[in-house]
């Protein structure tokens, strides 16, 4: 039927009584760490739960009404509802417990800042890595019952989906998501209005709508230019992740930074802390300052200070061509009228992004400038972000300056595998859930599930993965009109009925840093290793290349194109639709779980943790975490190369360390069973990964660092920098002006002639002048370090130097009397820097100078 005009209408279910609350839950993000939720509504119809993408909201819109009723009246669906409800009430009405001196208090709130949040594959609103733990941190957040508001944007289209065609290309899908079927609701004003607010951006204002998602025990702000309101070229703002040009970029980060503010503010959310989550929200430090310089009466520095003392900023990014910028004449025309609200001048505002390595405005130049409290995500990256960002404090050596880290964590209970969740609660008793960051406890406990218990486990989630395998790729071959005959060949080993092989998984975003075709470098080595009959290997490779990244693109080919070599044909797999769910079933299903990225570029990284905790074990580079993580009988490291080694090099080591331990370690040990079919070995082996690396590298000991680092901290200093109108903000601010316009003229000299020799228990008297050029002794603290030779910052020993009066030439006399605790040769150095009790680290001033 073609002609006439089509209508369309959608009939949707009335849902029975009994079953109401299924509404309830499936607006709330509870539903994406909660897999006995998630089956409640797949038993309902399993077909149409797949269709929509396992998206309860948009189930519901659709299921079969008779369904709906034959369930309220099914004792069997009904048991299962009512247990589900009743872990959804427990979880949602566990007593608070705050006030104890290392949590935040009632009158605290952490707003946290991303531009992208990844729940689950049914809430498409991330791309990455970045977004994924932006989600387990809010999901830790509520675990934890922290005063917690998260706040972002809400796309349209989230990140693509990808196939992979018949010659290896992959392509890459938008898809528009329907705002009806997805777990928002509009946030209204008191007056029932859904809330709106305002962002001026250059010859326009752009109304900003306000969706609220409820995630366990916090909230998501997300924000929506796609309205009526809107010209075509504002509503797209929020179309796209990542979308567009510069022009986009600068657009999606104010409506970010400034609309976020404005937003909470709207609402009546005052939040004192506020974590900037990477760069893109930076824009928030800017809007900060306009209020308080508007609403407090507060100058341009003082306001700055104020928003400083409590503003958190984590980065990502281990390069430096990976920090947001933006060209000075864009800034400019973006950030004109900013500057008449301030009452400032363009050159002091773009003084806040400047770098020595651009004229462009960089994003994270601002964060740093715009905060007190600032970490990377590992111990490798809080060193190589000490290193990046060093020229933000240009007289103190990277190891001292104030960048810290906090490695990364997943949240436990969205991606260990229920089957564990269900052997823990059997055998280590239900209080596993609340002992995630107690080591003791695993390392007590984990024995004490029997080695064939432990090995079915893993054999079940390894077929439940190679069952979804053959099923994706089945479409996957067929869609590119391959035959039924080349497809058994592909699958041969790919058998979840005995499921058997070895299978090691590589899934990650396809960059080149990542060296995903690393295990190609020798082939032939490669192809004797993967020969045996008897000890068969399975490689399975997916993931996602950016649409701009050709030569990640190109890596995707080249493993497309090895696998169908005749020697690698059914050894391994690229399949296609990288995804959280795709994640969730690899990380537990294979055995071993390789990454093999170019040392020190890896931030973190998070997949292997994930692996680990469902006992696959990693066989990775000694970089991000797993530096952190290895302890030699967890897993397999690959050490990294001397920095000197070129590429080929580097890539020729990397590799003949991979080859030999596949070769001499990792086969040898998965095929040496006992005669239950059981590598006793391999078993211990994974057991040690779980109990050394799940209780360390959870989003519960992630988020617990974040309160006990910074959150509290921040929290204080932001209250102590309130207090009496602001007096402290001002104080500080005015004193690190008369400070640094008196520094490059201050300088030490040593007035004792120095000792080359002292016996063990005397003392000698060292002394110094230094010239402080108008500042008082009290500005300043004169400091004497001493360490052996040769050993690290961390095993020095730091004295003060004590004021002795005021010298003659004006200079200031300081003295120490000195007794060296240890015999031996001995260094020491005298520097001075500037000291303030408000100070919130005491190298935020980057001066220091050293005699």
């Amino acid at each position: 039927m073609t002609k006439g005009t089509p209508f369309t209408i959608e009939v949707n279910p009335k849902i029975p009584r009994r079953l109401i609350r299924l509404e309830e839950m499936a607006n709330n993000l509870w539903y994406t760490w909660d897999k006995p939720t998630r089956t409640l509504f797949a038993r309902l119809h399993p077909g149409l739960w797949e269709a929509t993408g396992h998206n309860p909201k948009s189930f519901l819109r659709r299921v079969d009404e008779q369904r709906l009723v034959d369930a309220a009246e099914d004792n069997v669906f009904l048991a299962g509802f009512n247990r589900v409800l009743s872990a959804y009430d427990t979880y949602h009405n566990e007593p608070l417990k705050r006030d104890q001196h290392s949590s935040l208090k009632h009158s605290d709130m952490v707003a946290y800042f991303c531009a992208e949040f990844g729940f689950h594959e049914s809430f498409p609103i991330y791309s990455g890595g970045l977004g994924i733990l932006a989600g387990d941190h809010c999901k830790a957040a509520s675990d934890m019952r922290l005063p917690f508001v998260g706040v972002g944007l809400l796309y349209r289209q989230g990140y693509f989906s990808q196939t992979i065609d018949g010659d290896g290309h992959q392509q890459a899908h938008y898809h528009d998501s329907d705002f009806d079927d997805l777990p928002i609701t509009p946030a209204y004003t008191d007056d029932g209005q859904e809330l709106k607010i305002q962002v001026e951006l250059p010859g326009r204002t752009v109304a900003v709508k306000v969706w609220l998602v409820r995630v366990g025990h916090v909230w998501l702000n997300l924000l929506d230019t796609d309205i009526e309101e809107n010209s075509v070229e504002d509503r797209y703002i929020t179309h796209q992740l990542y979308g567009g040009d510069r022009e986009m970029r600068i657009r999606q980060e104010i409506i970010l930074g400034i609309g976020g503010v404005r937003a909470l503010a709207a609402m009546g959310i005052k939040p004192t802390v506020w974590h900037i989550n990477e760069g893109h929200a930076a824009f928030l430090v800017l809007e900060r300052t306009r209020l308080l310089m508007r609403e407090k009466q507060l100058d341009f520095r003082s306001a700055l200070e104020a928003v400083a003392v409590d503003t958190v900023f984590t980065t990502h990014t281990p390069v430096p061509a990976g920090h947001d910028h933006f060209a000075a004449d864009m800034f400019e025309r973006y950030f004109q009228d900013y500057c008449s609200q301030l009452g400032v001048s363009m050159s002091s505002l773009q003084e806040l992004g400047h770098t020595q390595s651009s004229p462009d405005f960089n994003m994270t130049a601002l964060a740093l400038h715009g905060s007190r409290h600032h970490n990377g995500v590992s111990r490798i990256h809080g060193r190589v972000s000490s290193e990046i960002c060093a020229e933000h404090w240009p007289q103190i050596e990277p190891e001292e300056n104030p960048m810290g880290y906090v490695t990364n964590g997943v949240h436990v209970s969205t991606f260990l595998a229920q089957e564990w969740i269900e052997l823990f609660d059997n055998r280590l008793g239900y209080d596993w859930r609340h002992s995630l960051r107690d080591a003791a406890f695993w390392e007590d406990r984990i024995d004490t599930i029997p080695d064939h218990v432990f090995w079915s486990v893993r054999q079940t989630l390894k077929s439940q993965m190679l069952f979804m395998l053959k099923e994706r790729y089945a479409k996957q071959h067929t869609r590119n009109h391959g035959s039924q005959a080349h497809l058994e060949r592909l699958l041969k080993l790919a058998n979840p009925l005995d499921p058997k092989v070895l299978t090691i998984g590589f899934a990650r975003r396809f960059a080149t840093y990542k060296r995903a075709a690393l295990l190609f470098e020798n082939p032939d080595w490669l192809n004797r290793i993967l020969s045996d009959p008897e000890r068969p290997v399975l490689f399975v490779f997916a993931g996602k290349a950016h649409p701009a990244d050709i030569p990640g693109q190109e890596l995707i080919r080249r493993i497309h194109d090895l696998s169908h070599q005749p020697e690698f044909e059914g050894k391994m797999l690229l399949i296609e639709g990288y995804d959280m769910g795709l994640a969730r079933r690899l990380v537990a299903g294979v055995d071993v779980w390789l990454n093999n990225p170019i040392y020190p570029l890896e931030a973190s990284g998070t997949s292997g943790m994930k692996a680990a905790m469902n006992g696959t074990l990693n066989l990775s580079v000694l970089d991000g975490w797993w530096e952190e993580g290895w302890n030699g009988g967890n897993g397999w490291a690959i050490k990294p190369t001397p920095p000197h080694y070129d590429d080929a090099r580097r890539n020729a080591e990397d590799s003949l360390t991979l080859y030999e331990l596949l070769q001499d370690q990792i086969v040898p040990l998965y095929y040496n069973r006992n005669e239950m079919g059981v590598s006793e070995g391999w078993i211990k082996m994974a057991k040690k990964s779980i109990a050394t690396l799940l209780p360390r590298f959870n989003s519960a000991r992630m988020v617990g660092e974040y309160v006990e680092q910074f959150y509290l901290a921040a929290s204080d200093q932001g209250r102590k920098y309130r207090d009496e109108n602001y007096s402290a903000a001002k104080t500080i601010a005015a004193w690190k002006e008369r400070v640094r316009k008196s520094w490059s003229s201050v300088s030490l000299r040593r007035l004792d002639v120095p000792k080359k020799n002292l016996l063990f228990g005397d003392c000698f008297t060292l002394r110094v002048a230094a010239n402080l050029d108008g500042l008082s002794p009290s500005d300043v603290r004169v400091e004497v370090l001493m360490r052996r030779p040769g050993t690290s910052a961390v095993n020095r020993t730091s004295l003060c130097m004590e004021s002795k009066g005021i010298m003659e030439d004006g200079s200031t006399l300081y003295e120490l009397e000195l007794t060296p605790e240890i015999c031996g040769k001995l260094d020491y150095r005298i520097r001075v820097y500037p000291w303030n009790q408000l100070l919130t680290h005491p190298f935020e001033t980057g001066l220091m100078v050293w005699l």
